[in-house]
């Protein structure tokens, strides 16, 4: 099994932060989307970048830099200016090129069910709810005559019995479609994601896993 280095994986992220259109149209530029993209990506492995930041100021250097190759840290405020425009679709590729390296690697030959194929599981999560708070891309639900606001995702993971870790593919956000009147959902979100992943494997090399709400859906 050949040993997949962080920085590896870290590379494809760059270069797809990096390809993002500049959406900022005055003279504050700062700061570069993709430090904003990576500063993002570092709070999930290390300490917040308030912390970083003061790490910065006093020891002239920092972990986002060193590991994640983040150039200036941007404050939180700033970040979201940043990256709240991105398109999530501009940044896929980075799930597969690491999946493209662990599948390399042989990383993923354990990863296999139904007759030898690759198991991928797909549900739906929520990440966001309010009842005042919403944006365009928000589904609506009414309980108890309550209007709730929400963010929602499919999410997409390699995953395999007696396998203690998943890993991730990229995911399919349930927001409202152009051309549609009804309201998007997780069955609509699940066909989009295969429709558009399809060619990426052999035929009939995946087993698509999903819960009983989707039993008997084509």
């Amino acid at each position: 099994m050949k040993r997949l280095k962080f920085r590896e994986m870290l590379d494809g992220l760059r270069e797809s932060l990096e390809g993002v259109p500049e959406h900022r149209t005055g003279q504050n530029t700062r700061y570069e989307i993709a430090d904003a993209g990576l500063g993002a990506f570092a709070v999930f492995c290390t300490s917040f970048l308030a912390h970083q930041r003061d790490m910065q100021r006093n020891k002239g250097q920092n972990n986002a830099q060193g590991l994640f190759g983040a150039q200036q840290i941007p404050s939180d405020g700033q970040m979201r200016n940043l990256l709240d425009p991105v398109d999530p679709g501009q940044l896929r590729e980075p799930f597969w090129k690491i999946y493209e390296l662990l599948e390399a690697g042989g990383h993923l030959d354990k990863y296999c069910g139904v007759d030898g194929t690759r198991l991928i599981s797909l549900d739906g999560s929520q990440y966001f709810s309010s009842q005042e708070i919403h944006c365009s891309n928000c589904h609506v639900s009414v309980r108890d005559e309550e209007i709730y606001y929400s963010h929602m995702v499919m999410m997409a993971v390699v995953c395999a019995p007696e396998q203690a870790r998943v890993v991730c593919l990229d995911p399919e956000f349930i927001t409202p479609q152009d051309g549609h009147e009804k309201q998007d959902c997780e069955q609509q979100a699940i066909k989009r994601w295969v429709k558009r992943n399809a060619e990426r494997f052999e035929p009939w090399s995946v087993t698509i896993l999903a819960d009983d709400l989707h039993y008997g859906t084509d």
